[in-house]
């Protein structure tokens, strides 16, 4: 079998590679167009409906008109057959016709059968017919029926009554609805003509409505896209109208700072990371070198060893609190929320801390509510927290003075407060700025150990509970942290 042989229901293989089909996607038109057209159809579809309701009330207007009319000719009639007579109606009805004009109107006088023993001239009216089904209508209940008959070879409409007006006496009067339909027609046109041109300006005016309109988000627009050349100083302008396109660029300004401020911090946080991790590793690598160049025996190298698993712990350790710390601001920390009785939680820890403050001869004071203060949270994190706040406070005091361990709770809002206040140095007024900051450590904080997470971990864990934590500090008279949490019944 040659190479170019294959078995039989073999695919062939191709060695070209496989096609991505792309669709491009037809052109849609701005959104200024689809506004003015949308503007435009609202308006033209508006517009037919009133002309629709107000050629229907005019045909009303022109019915109930020309009704009035016939009626009222027809009591003029029955009320002259009454007093005088038939044949002053006869002779009533030929003038009546000439006087109104033979073309407008015409008159007859019908028998039961239909049949017309007298009329007006009718040269003009020979095609009309006589409706024996509104005579049979007629009766004792119902003297009168109305209606329009249309007549296409004239184009023109008759509005009919027929009435009993006598004994065997039917009245059948007609009146032309021609000189209504002329103006009702002429109406037709310059309405037509007139929104013909009303739609052009209607569409003027709403383009330039709509461009006035999305100029904001044209200016949100461009400045989106030189934000994304790099440029994260630019702001979107603001105007001083005050309307929803102003709150649009407001928010998205807002969202750039936070962005901006974002940003900053991950790129000093990144250098702090740097050097924070840098030293340590720095302090390992000189162990080993120094181990690896004067050690001699095996106690120089488990000595090594120890520091080394020391350093490390502590590398672990402030990776995990990094790691802590995002995920509990994101959101996405796995909380072990249960029943938490924080007074109970402060206690312990002041009774944790008691021997570390004695040591130093600090006034350390603790006082906590008569009643326990339950909430539903995460113990561990809660412990965290406390823990952090109290050795801080410890830490930075100087001997013989006081830390003050306050807990209480406020009902309206359900919130339990815990305020921890040291007399120490204090915070400045630019350190207090960036106290919560991941890594920053203030002036007063270089020659203690720690890593500078501390409190960015403390305010992480008061926010997952639904609360904050604040600081307020003046330089050289002490520093007071209050954390809040919301309260959930136990």
């Amino acid at each position: 079998m040659t190479a170019s042989s294959k078995k039989p229901g073999e695919a062939k293989l191709s060695n070209n590679p496989p096609r991505t089909l792309t669709t491009r996607p037809g052109r849609r038109l701005s959104l200024s167009t689809r506004l003015t057209l949308w503007y435009g159809a609202v308006f033209t579809l508006s517009s037919a409906v009133a002309f629709s309701l107000f050629f229907l009330l005019i045909n009303q207007m022109v019915n109930r008109q020309v009704d009035d009319t016939l009626t009222r000719q027809a009591a003029q009639f029955s009320s002259l057959l009454r007093n005088s007579g038939l044949n002053a109606v006869k002779r009533a009805a030929v003038l009546e016709a000439q006087a109104a004009g033979e073309r407008e109107i015409f008159i007859r006088l019908l028998r039961w059968n239909g049949e017309t023993f007298s009329s007006s001239n009718m040269s003009y009216w020979k095609d009309i017919p006589v409706d024996l089904r509104s005579i049979k209508s007629l009766g004792p209940e119902q003297r009168r029926t109305i209606s329009t008959l249309k007549l296409p070879q004239r184009n023109d409409h008759i509005r009919t009554l027929y009435e009993l007006i006598g004994p065997g006496v039917i009245l059948q009067l007609g009146q032309s609805l021609a000189p209504f339909q002329r103006f009702i027609e002429l109406f037709r046109a310059q309405f037509t003509l007139t929104m013909i041109a009303l739609i052009g300006i209607s569409a003027l005016i709403g383009w330039i409505m709509a461009r006035r309109a999305l100029a904001g988000v044209t200016r949100v627009t461009q400045t989106a896209r030189i934000i994304a050349g790099g440029a994260l100083e630019q702001r979107v302008p603001l105007t001083s109208g005050g309307d929803e396109i102003d709150q649009l660029a407001l928010t998205f300004n807002q969202m750039l700072d936070r962005i901006e401020t974002l940003i900053n911090s991950i790129r000093d946080m990144s250098d702090n990371i740097a050097h924070d991790l840098r030293s340590p590793i720095t302090r390992i690598r000189g162990l080993a070198e120094i181990t690896l160049t004067t050690g001699r025996d095996l106690g120089d190298y488990q000595q090594m060893a120890a520091s080394t698993v020391e350093e490390c712990d502590r590398l672990l350790e402030m990776i995990n609190t990094m790691l802590m710390i995002s995920k509990t601001e994101a959101g996405i920390e796995q909380m072990a929320r249960g029943p938490v009785d924080l007074t109970r939680l402060v206690q312990e820890a002041y009774d944790l801390f008691l021997p570390l403050a004695e040591e130093k001869s600090i006034d350390f004071r603790c006082s906590l509510p008569d009643t326990e203060i339950g909430l539903e949270g995460d113990k561990r994190l809660l412990q965290r927290m406390i823990a952090n706040l109290l050795d801080n406070a410890i830490k930075y005091t100087p001997r013989g003075k006081l830390v003050s361990v306050t807990l209480w709770h406020t009902a309206p809002r359900a919130m339990a407060h815990l305020r921890v206040q040291d007399t120490g140095v204090g915070i400045s007024a630019d350190d207090i700025k960036h106290i919560f900051d991941r890594f920053f450590r203030g002036d007063q904080s270089r020659s203690q150990t720690g890593s500078g997470l501390g409190l960015s971990l403390a305010r992480a864990v008061a926010r997952a509970h639904g609360g904050d934590l604040t600081v307020s500090s003046q330089y050289g008279n002490g520093a007071t942290f209050e954390a809040t949490l919301t309260i959930k019944p136990m």
